[in-house]
């Protein structure tokens, strides 16, 4: 038989079936507002693994409840954020702090997929033609003109760069060799 009082006087449980007075439930619910760790007042009051979550979630204050949201960060945020861990300009700790991250444990999971994403980058991969069988004069074509765009694109981007920085990029004919 368990019995649940404090020092108001509330009904009994008397077995695990019965449901708990709805005034000890409140009470309970205040508590945890008020700072009592969830673990400690299932230990204290003896609760189920889900009742208190599902009081909380039930009579929870309007409060509460607006500071249970998740805050979720852009990807920008978060490679700012794994950047400046990264570069040494602060700890996972720091970040935590300063970003208002609930637990070290969500930036290191961010440190671990954005260093997976570099790699992913990094990973050689074998040019269009080499996959490609010579017989195959269609695909040849395409890997041609896909060849002279990126030709193009760069002699363009070689020219603007020339052009705004008022540099010669390219070897000029006729120069000197050394």
């Amino acid at each position: 038989m368990e019995i649940i009082k404090q020092e108001e006087n509330y009904v009994e449980r008397s077995s695990k079936q019965e449901r708990y007075d709805k005034r000890l439930i409140l009470k309970i619910v205040k508590e945890v507002e008020e700072g009592l760790p969830r673990k400690e007042a299932n230990r204290k009051y003896g609760l189920g693994a889900s009742a208190l979550s599902t009081w909380m979630k039930k009579y929870g204050s309007e409060h509460y409840h607006q500071n249970l949201k998740r805050k979720s960060y852009s990807k920008l945020q978060k490679r700012t954020i794994v950047s400046a861990i990264e570069q040494g300009r602060m700890s996972v700790k720091e970040a935590q702090v300063a970003y208002n991250i609930k637990t070290e444990k969500t930036i290191r999971s961010w440190l671990s997929k954005f260093k997976e994403e570099k790699v992913d980058i990094c990973i050689e991969t074998q040019p269009q033609m080499a996959k490609q069988k010579p017989s195959n004069t269609e695909a040849l074509e395409k890997a041609l003109q896909e060849a002279e765009l990126k030709i193009k694109a760069l002699n363009t981007l070689i020219d603007v760069a020339e052009d705004q920085l008022k540099i010669d990029i390219r070897k000029k004919s006729g120069a000197k060799q050394s």
